[in-house]
């Protein structure tokens, strides 16, 4: 087989026949599929996959063979057409990769990148079909590493989100509107003034002290990033990260999880809440799940195929302002994401700069404060007898170079806890209930919330262990690890297989 496959190719190499479509699916099998293999969780969807096949391999393909018949046809670069495909497929092949890495942003970039790949075609043109056989054995390289992340997705189960009680029939005694706001790494108060944060929030505390917030100290997050805590957050269960592999970036099912059915966003429906999302970037939307809110502030035909998350910025506070004045009629749930202040660089080559990592940071997080004043006090002209969450995902990291540095093994007790730490502040319609001490991690929040909106101590009998978990990559056996447990003590205990 291997020598018919040799002849073949050698046959290829020595054919003079012109080669359009070959050449056009070279120039963009291998982006496609890298592409997939890549950024498999962020274009996961049917859609994605019917556009991508489109714009990778068909679109080229008629390109490719459009050209030839037009140039042939009307007899066009007589003497230059022996450059025609390899520039074609060196311009595409470029072009493809760039997006792959940047979506379409820095165009000015990415016109220069492939005006250089025109210039190398034309100096190597007499190469060019052992280019293109290496451009089909790089295709073939990444189909092993797409085919085990495919069978990951495809033998992903959602078993861990089932509840140990009837908790998703609970009827609320208590209705009031309901606004969760996330912002993004804001550590909690009890740590940004020690450790790694060293910082001084007075006046922003006090402001939420004067608008009646209540603040909960040492409240910290289950996981580590923005996707694999807020699906813990919504499904009010550990997931584990589900059993991870190393080649996985992300948790399987994530942004379906946060945005679509899960069993928060079930409750609140069934007690008759207009379910409402607001999002600051596009991040969670990414893969086109399908959205169980009732209202989102962002449509997919405002989403581009080769958008990253983070192109067009969304004013909240505008949208949080319209929205609130087409609920008067309904109990209202407003999920509230705000990309800030977020954390430390997530570059690899970083190198020595955590202390302008830090600088930067808090820079962010009192421009947050800024941005959280103005959002509070919408809140509280429009509906005063609001039940207001400032909350966090996870922390800044703050002390580390940057946030990759957060998957080898630390030493430092402050390192974990300032990765981990997530503030937690709420503003009670009435007194807060007098089980409020319960609130230590995300996974029980809502939990917590809905016993009390239920007045139902007796769904407390179920809460998830209070305990922080993390990959570790480096620095032990890669898998998941037990870092902080349910007395908040920084521990080091590989979970259980």
């Amino acid at each position: 087989m291997l020598s018919k496959l040799r002849n073949k190719v050698i046959t290829f190499l020595d054919s003079k026949k012109e080669i359009p479509v070959i050449a056009a699916v070279a120039a963009g099998l291998y982006p496609f599929l890298f592409n997939f293999e890549k950024n498999f969780t962020l274009i996961n969807s049917w859609q994605q996959f019917y556009f991508y096949c489109f714009i990778y391999l068909l679109l080229p393909t008629v390109i490719f063979v459009s050209v030839s018949f037009i140039t042939k046809k009307y007899n066009l670069l007589k003497g230059k057409r022996k450059f025609l495909f390899p520039v074609l497929n060196f311009a595409f092949f470029t072009f493809f990769l760039y997006i792959n890495m940047h979506g379409i942003a820095k165009k000015k970039i990415g016109l220069l990148f492939i005006f250089i790949a025109c210039l190398l075609a034309i100096l190597i043109y007499k190469h060019f079909k052992k280019i293109i056989v290496l451009q089909f054995i790089l295709a073939i390289f990444v189909i092993p590493f797409l085919i085990l992340k495919i069978v990951g997705f495809v033998s992903y189960s959602n078993k861990w989100m089932e509840q140990p009680d009837n908790i998703e029939a609970i009827v609320f005694k208590k209705t009031p509107n309901i606004y969760i706001i996330q912002v993004d790494g804001y550590a909690n108060f009890s740590e940004l003034v020690k450790g790694h944060y060293n910082f001084d929030n007075r006046d922003f505390e006090n402001y939420l002290q004067d608008n009646e917030f209540k603040k909960y100290y040492n409240f910290r997050s289950n996981y580590f990033s923005t996707l694999s805590s807020n699906s813990s957050f919504f499904a009010m269960k550990h997931h584990y990260y589900n059993s991870p592999k190393e080649a996985q970036t992300e948790l399987y099912n994530s942004r379906d999880i946060i945005v679509g059915e899960n069993p928060v966003v079930s409750i609140l429906k069934n007690n008759n809440y207009k379910t409402n999302l607001l999002l600051e970037f596009s991040y969670l939307l990414l893969n086109r799940p399908k959205i169980a809110y009732d209202f989102c502030n962002i449509d997919y035909s405002n989403i581009s195929y080769f958008s990253r998350g983070f192109e067009k910025q969304n004013d909240l506070v505008a949208d949080l302002d319209k929205a609130i004045e087409n609920n008067s009629e309904s109990a209202n749930f407003y999920f509230i994401e705000k990309i800030s202040p977020g954390h430390v660089t997530t570059s690899e080559f970083a190198g020595d700069s955590k202390d302008a990592e830090r600088e930067l940071y808090l820079k962010r997080l009192l421009e947050t404060n800024i941005w959280l004043k103005k959002i509070i006090k919408t809140i509280n002209t429009k509906d005063k007898n609001a039940l207001i969450v400032i909350s966090a995902d996870h922390g800044g990291f703050v002390g580390l170079n940057a946030t990759p540095e957060a998957r080898k093994k630390q030493t430092d007790d402050k390192i974990i806890k300032s990765i981990f730490t997530s503030t937690l502040a709420i503003k009670w319609p009435n007194e807060a209930p007098e089980f409020d001490t319960e609130f230590k991690t995300p996974v029980n929040f809502f939990r917590i919330l809905f016993a009390h909106l239920a007045e139902d101590a007796s769904y407390l009998d179920n809460l998830q262990d209070d305990k922080s978990y993390m990959v570790i990559k480096k620095g032990a056996p890669y898998g998941v690890y037990e870092l902080i447990n349910e007395k908040g003590e920084v521990v080091f205990k590989e979970l259980s297989k």
